[in-house]
């Protein structure tokens, strides 16, 4: 039995963690320290003590390296950012309407999808198009990158189909073909070894990206999957229908682990805390509900109370620790909760049009609406005060994205 050889430290800041690479039987791998609970006000020695107790392969003689990357991270959480944003570039992107928008980790390149047929892709700091992506022949809808890595992009069409770009050079891969209706949703799984595709037809696909053809379909919704979510550690994934019904199911089987029913109206939204042990859901139904994965089992459900929304929740999404959850709403409102006590912290008012986008930003310390107002909101997290209106489109605002270390945003 060959003991693992630890290799060296990765600092992950969002959210806080120490990777370990490490050898063993020849072969590099990787395991994560999540230290989620990291607050600025923490000892450093105890954070280091109790890493050290926990860890095995991680010796006394490591405590200095350990320190200086508990000091870093500890540091960064410390940097309040008071940044206010400019609008840097207009880009007259597409002939038609855009339909999502996302950026690469490093927040270098961007894309944009559009009614136009197209996704393209863009140089975030001179505002160039980098690529045209062409081929599919109806809306593309659904767009992502294979983040950490942005080598690859997947778009996901109205005409059924799936494709798989090379993001540097703008090639196809593969046409991904098997849905009888339109792709809505999609994900490339966090190791990017996985696509999953979520369709009118109320089907998902689960893809291989090697290869480019089809692992297995997820059977048991009986209306139209819109939302989808694979966890942290892609071996489990989180699927949202208008049958009132999120499914999780086991990717490696293709089997649902559970069925989470109690939404009395189509579900909008589905998202896992980054631990794996939460999920959250947002539905027609104004509520949002928290459940727990392990179980299946509703933790708590928020809604009209005064501590809920009074229309249709239209997004919802945890910060990167899971600590909080945000839910946007039709009622021109987005709340943030405590996912531990299920509480709402702040409401954040001040939109005149229904919020259908809602996102933290890496650090947990701003929200972002995009509204049918024709603006976007920045707010504090902590207070619940609006920071900033980012104005100056024509109509309305469905997609809003922050970069990785949270300077840059689309819209």
């Amino acid at each position: 039995m060959s003991h693992p050889k630890l290799k060296k430290f990765l600092l992950r800041y969002y959210p806080p963690g120490i990777i370990l690479e490490y050898e063993q039987h020849g072969q590099l791998m990787q395991k994560s320290i999540d230290l989620l609970n990291l607050t600025p006000d923490d000892d450093v020695e105890v954070v280091v003590n109790q890493v050290l107790r926990q860890e095995p392969m991680i010796g006394e003689s490591r405590r200095e390296t350990l320190q200086k990357l508990v000091f870093k991270l500890l540091d960064k959480l410390q940097t309040q950012d008071h940044q206010d944003f400019t609008l840097f570039k207009v880009l007259r992107a597409h002939i038609l309407p855009l339909t999502n928008c996302a950026f690469n980790k490093s927040g270098d390149r961007f894309i944009t999808g559009s009614y136009d047929r197209t996704c393209k892709v863009w140089n975030t700091f001179t505002g160039d198009e980098v690529h045209t992506l062409e081929g599919h022949k109806n809306v593309v809808y659904a767009i992502a990158f294979n983040n950490p890595f942005g080598d690859k992009i997947v778009t996901g069409s109205f005409d059924k189909t799936c494709k798989l770009w090379d993001a540097h050079t703008g090639q196809l891969y593969y046409t991904l073909r098997g849905h009888a209706t339109e792709i809505v949703c999609l994900s490339f799984n966090p190791q990017s070894t996985i696509i999953a595709t979520g369709s009118m037809d109320n089907t998902a696909k689960l893809w291989d990206v090697e290869r480019g053809t089809e692992l297995c379909t997820l059977l048991g919704h009986t209306a139209e999957i819109v939302s989808l979510c694979f966890n942290t550690t892609g071996d489990q994934i989180i699927t949202g229908s208008f049958d009132h019904d999120s499914k999780i199911w086991d990717v490696r089987s293709g089997r649902c682990i559970h069925t989470l029913s109690g939404h009395r109206g189509e579900v909008s939204s589905t998202q896992f805390n980054y631990a794996g042990s939460l999920c959250v859901s947002g539905s027609i139904d104004r509520t949002c509900r928290l459940w727990d994965v392990g179980s299946g089992r509703c933790m708590s459900v928020r809604q009209g109370d005064g501590q809920g929304h009074t229309d249709e929740v239209l997004d919802v999404c945890f910060d990167a620790t899971g600590k909080r959850f945000v839910s946007a709403s039709a009622d021109s409102t987005a709340r943030i909760y405590n996912t531990m006590t299920g509480q709402c912290l702040h409401a954040l008012v001040g939109h005149e049009g229904e919020i259908s986008k809602v996102s933290f930003n890496p650090q947990g310390s701003k929200v972002i609406t995009a509204s049918s107002d024709k603006t976007c909101r920045l707010w504090d997290t902590e207070t619940g005060d609006c920071l900033q209106m980012l104005e100056g489109h024509t109509d309305e605002i469905f997609s809003c994205a922050f970069n990785y270390e949270g300077d840059f945003i689309i819209t």
